[in-house]
Parts: structure tokens; C-alpha cells; sequence
């Protein structure tokens, strides 16, 4: 079983970061919470496994724009990650578009 059910919602986006880089989301949801979600782009994220950090926190989180973005900052902020091409409400929007 790979973990989708009746009423789950796929869903992906490519979200180019004004004067930034490019977003790619591909997600999977149930009742408005991210059920698991993969991050990609040609951004640059250091230390590189802020990304699986990032993902984890997500899982279970509902979709609104102001609580991903602070979560996406908490994430970014607990590992010393500097992201580059980048900044978190892009990340938010990116995931927001993707639905």
C-alpha cells in the first residue's frame, strides 16, 4: 500500500522566486494537512539536510500561508541553514501553489 486513500489530494508546483530561483513541490494531503511532501529546485541550501528537516516538520501541518512560512523560517533558523535564490514565504507560496 503506498499510503494514498480515497480523498487524499496530489498535487505539484514549479513556482519561479522573482529574481530567485526555481520551486519545484510535489506534496500529498488529507483534510487541508500535508501528509508528505518533497522540496526541489535549483536554490541552494546549506547544510543540504535542512531539506529532510524541512519536509519532516511539515507532515501534518494545515495549509496556511502564515503558519508554513513561520514554520519554514523555524526550520531554517533551528539549523543554522542559509538559503539562497530563496527566502521562506517562497517556499509557503510554492506549496500553497501546488494544491
Amino acid at each position: 500500500m503506498n499510503g494514498t486513500f480515497r480523498g487524499d489530494i496530489m498535487g505539484h508546483s514549479t513556482y519561479k522566486v522573482p529574481n530567485g530561483k526555481m520551486l519545484k513541490i510535489h506534496l500529498s494531503m488529507s483534510k487541508e494537512k500535508i501528509l508528505h511532501i518533497t522540496i526541489m529546485g535549483d536554490f541552494f541550501l546549506h547544510p543540504e539536510e535542512t531539506i529532510v528537516a524541512l519536509e519532516e516538520r511539515l507532515k501534518g501541518v494545515k495549509l496556511e500561508p502564515k503558519t508554513l512560512t513561520t514554520i519554514i523560517q523555524d526550520v531554517l533558523d533551528e539549523n543554522n541553514a542559509l538559503l539562497i535564490g530563496a527566502k521562506a514565504e517562497d517556499i509557503a507560496k510554492a506549496i500553497e501553489l501546488a494544491i
